[in-house]
């Protein structure tokens, strides 16, 4: 470690070169930075929901289901109409747009004097103008349950334009542009967006917004806390500089290996400045600490013995962010864990190279001891650190059993976690998509689509008898109001001829009906070009997990029993998706943490010899990931795409402070014989204060979060400054309770 804390001061200027080229190269790269908010397209194509649904979406025409709602005094007002008829049309003509159904072009099979007539509900070129016309349109909507609740609201006061969008399209430009058009038209009734490609627009933006401006409200706290912390312009510009240049090399690397920014990887800039500040830090305080007259000798030797530490506490923290990689479901997760593993290792490489390159090669290390610099220490030292250091000694096993009692509590609040997979639940209470979303559920069942696949004749009396079966079992779940299929075509036309609300029983008849349908915009959208496959379209209007869980037990039970040969019967939709990331949560909580505790406890032990020390770095944080169990679990915070990462992320950068006081103990050990005494105390003096500031620094660069305008991020920035704490505290209370007493022990049985 000397020889190689010598080159850095040797070859400083070749350091400090290279590294601000590189940040040049980098952050050029940065300008083809975008956004991806789809959620969905890190399903992994290998899971059979995921792959079904995105499967229904290129042969029916899309998925990717939005939806306008026009809310107003009364619908069946010839003005509305009007308005109606001009979204549908300026939707028709939006390139990417794949189907779109309304009041004013949605299909409608009457009774006439010559037979049966198949059509449309209105004339989009003849709207209704006289009162009575409007009546009897409303008398006829709500005689039928093809309109009633799926098209106007049951109250009459809304209705709904339905669009899908072609797969391979660019979602969030088609979501903006029909934003800007409809909203362009200036119609007099509140207009409310809502569906997936709205929501994704939406979340797009919000990420904008939260990097524009939340992450220069990190720099700023972290530096003020810096500056209280250290008193001085290095303590505040390197640990800065070097998380800012970590945070640009790896958006960089991000965007040249052709990946871009999500839901979650949004924060990756938020996560380096803790982790970049922090090496900083313990660089920053080894050297303050070190009293050697000569400075530049003194800056070698702070070097030499915080380089292991700051490696030590690097990899634990990539393994903690890599684990996501093995155990992940959705490929955004997975992706977060491998740059954010990439940005920690640059942030090490940067805090032992280029940061004391950087202090020698502009002098910015005192060329002699301040005395004033020790009277700063030492108030830390009086006020915290040493009444601390006479607790530990005076109390151990009452700090032991304090915190076994914290632990208990927050391993019962674990079974109060919620689950929400729900994307309408990432948005605040009163943000705009959320009130749609609200008003989607509440008028017109949702906007999560459901999706029953048939594989069969779809001719066949049977198969479509089938299908009717299904539809009125789906309908006896109460967050299903509506559902759709060609078989309902079918039991319309043969009432109309008047035989009856009922699929004919020859084949030679639904054929003949048949013959009507051909041509109509629906058909491509409920069944395939070789009439193969068919579909029931639905929507599902509860976001609650019990609910969705509740409701797919039913179906899949109710699909057992009637999948035939003939008729093979399949699942899946927004509520399948929606289950499997649900489940997969909790696999990735448990795997991911599994891993990260076993890789850490090897990892520590290996380069301290000794897999018990490599236990016990592990226990303060193991005890503080149950307390953020248990906060979430009594708060409400649920577990979601960004919650999950807590636990993992906590793991591997508080496992730091563990560390730096594992290390330290074990220097101390050495150095003063064998004395756990005075180890421990000058361990607390000398890592306690970079233990400290770091964990005000990063609690408080989290803490910025909560004014995300995306609830998940304000989840995580609130739940990752508590395990900062609790991790921190851990570090200097359990873990020295832990070595005092399995030192005191041992010298029992010595002696």
């Amino acid at each position: 470690m000397e020889k190689i804390a010598k080159s850095i001061i040797k070859f400083r200027w070749l350091i400090v070169t290279t590294v601000l080229l590189l940040t040049i190269f980098f952050g050029y790269q940065m300008k083809n930075i975008s956004i991806n908010s789809d959620i969905f397209s890190s399903l992994p194509d290998s899971d059979p929901a995921a792959s079904l649904y995105k499967q229904i979406g290129e042969e029916f025409g899309g998925n990717n289901m939005g939806l306008i709602v026009l809310e107003t005094n009364n619908v069946f007002d010839k003005e509305v109409l009007e308005h109606i008829r001009q979204i549908t049309d300026t939707l028709k003509y939006i390139q990417g747009v794949s189907t779109v159904t309304s009041l004013t072009n949605i299909i409608d099979i009457k009774s006439t004097e010559e037979g049966i007539e198949v059509g449309k509900l209105v004339d989009e070129y003849n709207l209704p103008q006289t009162q009575e016309e409007l009546d009897s349109l409303k008398k006829y909507i709500f005689s039928k349950d093809l309109y009633k609740g799926s098209i106007v609201s049951e109250d009459g006061t809304s209705t709904v334009i339905v669009f899908t969008l072609f797969q391979d399209v660019d979602n969030k430009s088609v979501a903006n542009e029909i934003r800007t058009k409809i909203l362009t038209l200036n119609l007099p009734e509140t207009t409310h967006f809502g569906g997936m490609p709205m929501m994704l627009d939406d979340i797009s933006n919000l990420i904008l917004s939260d990097i524009i401006w939340l992450i220069p409200i990190v720099f700023i706290i972290i530096a003020l806390v810096l500056f209280l912390s250290f008193r001085s312009l290095k303590g505040v510009l390197l640990p800065l500089m070097n998380t800012a240049i970590a945070i640009i090399w790896t958006l960089g690397i991000l965007v040249m290996a052709g990946y871009e920014l999500t839901i979650i990887s949004n924060i990756i800039p938020v996560v380096l400045l803790a982790v970049g500040s922090a090496y900083t830090i313990h660089v920053l305080n080894s050297i303050s600490l070190n009293k050697l007259v000569d400075r530049k000798q003194a800056l070698i030797s702070a070097l030499t013995y915080i380089i292991i530490p700051v490696i030590l506490a690097s990899v634990t923290t990539a393994i903690g962010f890599l684990s996501f990689v093995f155990g992940s479901y959705l490929t955004m997760i997975k992706d977060f864990g491998i740059f954010t593993a990439i940005g920690t290792v640059i942030a090490l490489i940067l805090s032992i190279f280029f940061v004391p390159a950087l202090i020698s090669a502009f002098s910015m290390y005192s060329k002699t001891i301040k005395t004033d610099q020790q009277e700063k220490e030492s108030v830390l030292s009086r006020v915290i650190l040493k009444p601390l250091v006479n607790l530990l000694f005076k109390h151990p096993k009452y700090i032991f059993i304090t915190w076994v009692v914290f632990i208990a509590l927050s391993i019962g609040g674990t079974f109060l976690i919620k689950i929400s997979v729900n994307i309408a639940d990432y948005f605040k209470k009163d943000n705009e998509t959320r009130i749609s979303e609200d008003i989607l559920q509440q008028k017109f069942g949702g906007s999560a689509p459901i999706f029953v696949l048939f594989e069969g004749d779809m001719q066949s009396p049977e198969v479509l008898e089938t299908m009717i079966k299904t539809e009125k079992f789906m309908k006896e779940d109460q967050f299903i109001s509506f559902t759709q299929s060609v078989a309902d075509l079918v039991e319309q036309m043969n009432d109309a001829m008047g035989e009856g609300k009922k699929i004919p029983d020859e084949r030679a008849k639904i054929e003949q009906l048949w013959f009507l349908l051909d041509g109509q915009d629906i058909m491509p959208q409920i069944v395939s070009d070789n009439l193969d496959r068919g579909i029931i379209q639905s929507r599902y209007g509860s976001s609650k997990s019990a609910d969705i869980n509740k409701y797919l037990e039913r179906m899949n039970g109710f699909i057992q029993q009637n999948s035939t040969e003939e008729c093979k019967i399949t699942l899946t939709g927004m509520t399948s998706v929606y289950m499997k990331i649900n489940d997969s949560l909790v696999n990735s909580l448990f795997s991911s943490l599994t891993i990260a505790v076993i890789m850490v406890i090897l990892i520590v032990g290996v380069i301290l010899k000794s897999i018990s020390k490599g236990v016990y770095a592990a226990v303060p944080i193991i005890a503080t990931i149950f307390l953020l169990f248990g906060c979430m679990g009594v708060f409400g915070i649920p577990l979601d795409i960004a919650t999950v990462l807590v636990g993992s992320i906590v793991l591997g950068i508080g496992v730091d402070y563990s560390i730096h006081v594992i290390t330290g103990f074990n220097f101390f050990m050495k150095v003063n014989n064998n004395d756990v005494a005075s180890a421990i105390e000058k361990t607390i003096l000398s890592s306690g204060k970079a233990v400290i500031i770091n964990v005000l620094s990063v609690a408080a660069g989290f803490l910025v979060l909560i004014f995300s305008q995306l609830v998940p991020l304000q989840n995580f920035g609130i739940l990752i400054a508590i395990c900062m704490i609790g991790s921190g505290t851990g570090a200097l209370t359990l873990l020295p309770v832990i070595l005092i007493l399995v030192n005191r022990k041992r010298k029992i049985i010595a002696k």
